[in-house]
């Protein structure tokens, strides 16, 4: 058993997010654990770029009211103890409402040592209109459009 040192708060590139958020990493798994955890503090109206992850994403809600958005122009809310799963392949974004801190746990997996993929890959950042569109709280259908 180990008590992993826990390293500094990171603050999240501007190529990868719009507004302010600050990561902690918590776990980075060395092989053969691939599993990445980092608890990740998103200020008002701040959000990711655009991304997708090659073996999916499960995102945790601990505080605040998280939007999550899909390329069909839906963008989901889910608040504090709920859990979201987003497929390999899927494009996404994630951050706060424009009132509110949003703080969530960010799971995801690593490639495998034979998988050149990277395991997020990031894109373009996400337009106004695109993170005020309509918002809904349906969770009666899974989602997935995979590129």
């Amino acid at each position: 058993m180990e008590f992993v040192k826990p390293r500094p708060t990171g603050k999240g590139p501007a190529d990868w997010f719009n507004g302010d958020v600050w990561f902690d990493v918590i776990h980075a798994g060395q092989e053969p654990s691939r599993i990445r955890a980092n608890m990740v503090r998103f200020a008002p109206g701040a959000r990711t770029a655009w991304h997708h992850h090659a073996v999916g994403q499960t995102l945790h809600i601990t505080a605040g009211t998280a939007l999550i958005g899909t390329r069909d122009g839906v963008v989901y809310e889910a608040h504090p103890g709920e859990t979201v799963t987003c497929p390999p392949g899927e494009e996404h974004w994630h951050g706060a409402t424009e009132d509110r801190f949003m703080q969530h746990l960010a799971l995801w997996d690593g490639t495998a040592p034979d998988d050149d993929r990277p395991e997020t890959t990031w894109l373009e950042h996400v337009t106004d209109e695109q993170y005020d569109a309509e918002r809904t709280r349906s969770h009666n259908h899974s989602h997935s459009h995979s590129r």
